[in-house]
C-alpha cells in the first residue's frame, strides 16, 4: 500500500483495524501491536505490547502490559486476545499501531473521536521468534526514525553492522538510566530537564528524549552541549526534522554553559578535570541524577606518591594509571556521597573516545548524611597518597 494519511471521523475504526489485525495473524505476516497514550485510571500504566506466541504447540496473543517500574503478561487464546484489544481501543488508549510484513498502519484519535489514520510500508522484513522466553529487553524499537537520522540504523530500520557496538552502548546507558530515573524523585513529576555535556553527535541525547516523552509520558526538556559547531547543526537539524519538541543543541562546553536548574546532568567522555566541573555543576545546581563517564585521571596521577612497598607494583604504567582512576573516582564518590547523593562506580561499554568502561551514577536522596564522617575519609586517602588538591574538593570548598 502507498503512503497515505488522512484525517477523518471513522466510525468503524475499531472494526477497521482489527480486521486487518486478523488478516495479518491469519496470513502469517503479523509482527506486533502497540498500544499507546493511555488515558486511563490505572497508575503506572503507559502502553501495551502485544506479540504472537507458541505456548505448548498452541498460538497465543501475548499481552505485555508495561508500567513504570514493571511489566505483566498476560497470554490468552488468538481470538480473547483480538477481543481485549478491541475492548481497549479508544479508551483508554488513544493510539494503535500495528506492524506487519506488508504495512505499518497507526491509528490515533482525540477525545472527540476524530480519528488520524495512516499507513506505511512495512519497516521489517522478518518475523520475530514465537519462543515463549523472551529476549533480552531493549528500551530502543530499531524503527525509531531518529535511529535512521543519526545512521544506526538503515532505510529498512536494521542496525548497520558497524554500529553494533553503538546500539548495543545506546541500550546499556537507557537500562542504566531507566533503574536511576524510577528510583528517583524525578519519576513523580512531569517536568523533567536533561542535559548532556559533550553530546557529540548525540546518540544518547536523542535515547534518553525518547525515554523520557514516550516510555515515562514526561514533558521532558532535554538540551545537548557540544563544542563541534557542525554537530550542533546536524543534531539540531534532524531534531527538527523528525519534530521531536523539547531537544535542542547549543555551543558550549561544561564552563560556558551554567543554567539555573538541572534535573539530570550527564557528562560522558568528559577529560580528567572537565569530569570535575561537570559533577560540581549538578551539585550546585540541584541535580537529582548525576552521569559521569571519566576518560583520565591526569590531576591525580601527576599527584600519587605511593607508599614504598607500593613501587614495584607501579613501576608498570598501566598499573599507575589504573591506581590514578581508582583514587580519582573514588574521592569524586566520597564528596557526592557528602553531598546528599547514592553513589555508584557501574561497568559501562567503552565510548569510541576511550577505552574506559567505568560509570559514576549518582542519585540524590532525602536522607541525612555524615558529612564529616565522609569528608574525613577524604582527607585520609589524600593523606595516604601525598594528594594536595582534588579539583572536585577544590570547587566545593569555594561555594
Amino acid at each position: 500500500m502507498a503512503d497515505s494519511t488522512s484525517i477523518q471521523q471513522e466510525p468503524n475504526y475499531r472494526d477497521r483495524f482489527l480486521t486487518l489485525l486478523r488478516d495479518s495473524l491469519e496470513q502469517k505476516t503479523f509482527i506486533k501491536v502497540v498500544l499507546g497514550k493511555y488515558r486511563g485510571q490505572e497508575s503506572g500504566l503507559k502502553r501495551i505490547l502485544v506479540r504472537k506466541l507458541a505456548v505448548k504447540g498452541q498460538q497465543c496473543l501475548s499481552l505485555i502490559y508495561c508500567y513504570k517500574t514493571k511489566e505483566i503478561t498476560k497470554n490468552a487464546t488468538v481470538a480473547t486476545g483480538i477481543e481485549t484489544i478491541g475492548d481497549l481501543l479508544g479508551a483508554p488508549f488513544m493510539s494503535a499501531h500495528l506492524f506487519s510484513l506488508t504495512e505499518d498502519v497507526q491509528m490515533e484519535f482525540s477525545r472527540k473521536g476524530k480519528c488520524t489514520w495512516s499507513c506505511s510500508a512495512a519497516s521489517s522484513s522478518s518475523l520475530p521468534s514465537e519462543k515463549h522466553d523472551r529476549d533480552k529487553e531493549r528500551f530502543l524499537d530499531p524503527g525509531n526514525p531518529f535511529l535512521t537520522a543519526l545512521g544506526i540504523t538503515d532505510e529498512k530500520h536494521r542496525v548497520i553492522p558497524s554500529k553494533a557496538r553503538k546500539w548495543k552502548q545506546i541500550n546499556k546507558f537507557l537500562e542504566i538510566f531507566q533503574h536511576a530515573f524510577v528510583s528517583s524523585r524525578i519519576s513523580k513529576t512531569s517536568d523533567v530537564h536533561v542535559v548532556d555535556f559533550g553530546s557529540g553527535k548525540a546518540y544518547l541525547t536523542f535515547a534518553i528524549h525518547d525515554l523520557l516523552r514516550n516510555a515515562h509520558d514526561v514533558q521532558a526538556q532535554v538540551t545537548g552541549i557540544e563544542l563541534r559547531e557542525d554537530l550542533v547543526r546536524f543534531c539540531n537539524e534532524a531534531a527538527n526534522k523528525l519534530s521531536l519538541d523539547g531537544l535542542s543543541f547549543h555551543q558550549g562546553d561544561v564552563s560556558s554553559y551554567a543554567p539555573e536548574t538541572i534535573h539530570v546532568m550527564i557528562a560522558l567522555h568528559a577529560c580528567d578535570t572537565a569530569t570535575d566541573q561537570a559533577i560540581y555543576l549538578g551539585i550546585r545546581t540541584g541535580a537529582e541524577i548525576i552521569m559521569c563517564a571519566p576518560c583520565c585521571h591526569k590531576q591525580i596521577r601527576q599527584q600519587l606518591c605511593s607508599p614504598e612497598i607500593m613501587e614495584p607494583m607501579l613501576q608498570f604504567g598501566v598499573h599507575l594509571g589504573q591506581e590514578a582512576e581508582m583514587v580519582t573516582d573514588s574521592l569524586r564518590a566520597l564528596l557526592l556521597e557528602a553531598h546528599g547523593y547514592t553513589t555508584q562506580l557501574l561497568e559501562f561499554v567503552s565510548l569510541e573516545h576511550t577505552s574506559k568502561n567505568k560509570m559514576l551514577l549518582a542519585i540524590k536522596h532525602d536522607t541525612t548524611v555524615d558529612r564529616e564522617g565522609l569528608l574525613a575519609k577524604v582527607a585520609k586517602i589524600k593523606d595516604f597518597y601525598s594528594i594536595r588538591e582534588h579539583c572536585l574538593e577544590t570547587l566545593l570548598l569555594k561555594s
